[in-house]
């Protein structure tokens, strides 16, 4: 542990990580306050409020940069704030395993580790070593785990506007079984040309990508019958949508039915607006359409980085989240198989 340094005294050139500035409670408030208008204002692009994930990531970049300035107090604040709106009763690792049984129901307990090492940075900063690197370490896997990085490699198709980027992709088949739609902004008025197409190819249809596509409640429940009749459906991701837990009874009711989702074996709903955890009754009927499968039902085998990545990123950082998906993923089997 490093010395204390005496009221008034500071050596010459420390860096922002050895050095946290205290800020009056009053004023802490109002620039904390600023900060996420600010962020609300830059990320959203229209009179409806940002989406969760942009908003999350905004915060997540305020945060970071009050780590850089040296102010806790705030960067406490934002913590708080983000823990907050992912649906975090609590940063403390003993709680997750220990106190919490819905542990094992958690949509995305990537995010909670990472949010639990973020805490650690934030509440206790180290005087020695780069503890603002690691920080900002946390903060990227944290910003990439959140972010729709799958479109990037669709970057020419995305330059179009959302209805033509949609009637390109629904204008041919799906490729080797998967139909990606992620980073499209779908509307409830595009439902019924999606079923169709779902329908028209109901027989090969594998894997569907509706990730960070601005799916509403409204369009999911238009769009619910149809995916519960796709009879080799395996994999169905939803993240980074505008979801609310209000969907999960119909969700969940139609799982009960062994004849909706015959095939389906895993479902992602992370990074949604308020889906922090799933009703047993959800993950048993999963689990039960693959009574052999090794993994949580919501979480993939492998590390996402490996079916994402835009070709620009550093492998080593790649291998680094992919561990710590694998990690993460095991102590939720544990957990999972423990309580059923």
């Amino acid at each position: 542990m490093g010395a204390k340094q005496a009221k008034g005294q500071e050596p010459a050139g420390a860096s922002p990580q050895h050095s946290w500035k205290r800020t009056p409670t009053k004023e802490r408030g109002d620039i904390l306050a600023s900060l996420m208008l600010k962020s609300g204002d830059r990320l959203s692009r229209s009179g409806t409020p940002p989406p969760p994930y942009q908003r999350r990531i905004g915060m997540i970049q305020e945060m970071m940069l009050m780590a850089k300035q040296g102010k806790q107090d705030e960067a406490t604040e934002m913590l708080k704030t983000l823990r907050q709106d992912l649906g975090m009763e609590s940063t403390s690792l003993d709680d997750v395993l220990y106190r919490y049984a819905s542990f094992r129901n958690l949509v995305d307990p990537i995010t909670h580790d990472l949010i639990i090492s973020l805490a650690r940075y934030v509440h206790c900063p180290k005087t020695e070593g780069d503890s603002l690197g690691a920080m900002e370490k946390v903060c990227r896997q944290l910003t990439y785990h959140l972010s729709p990085h799958s479109r990037w490699r669709r970057q020419g198709l995305l330059k179009r506007k959302p209805q033509a980027c949609l009637k390109a992709v629904l204008s041919a088949p799906p490729s080797s079984g998967a139909l990606d739609l992620s980073g499209i902004p779908l509307t409830a008025r595009d439902m019924e040309r999606l079923c169709a197409h779902l329908q028209r190819y109901a027989s090969t249809l594998i894997s569907l990508e509706l990730g960070f596509t601005e799916l509403t409640d409204e369009a999911f429940l238009l769009l619910l019958p149809t995916l519960a009749s796709l009879p080799h459906l395996e994999t169905l991701a939803l993240n980074g949508n505008r979801l609310t837990r209000a969907i999960l009874k119909e969700l969940t009711d139609a799982l009960k039915d062994p004849g909706s989702f015959p095939s389906v074996t895993w479902i992602d709903l992370g990074n949604n607006v308020d889906i922090f955890s799933l009703p047993q009754p959800f993950l048993v009927s999963l689990r039960k359409r693959c009574p052999k499968q090794g993994n949580l039902p919501t979480i993939q085998e492998f590390g996402e980085s490996q079916a994402s990545d835009p070709p620009e990123r550093n492998p080593a950082k790649d291998i680094e989240l992919a561990a710590l998906v694998t990690k993460k993923t095991s102590i939720v089997i544990l957990f999972f198989n423990y309580y059923l």
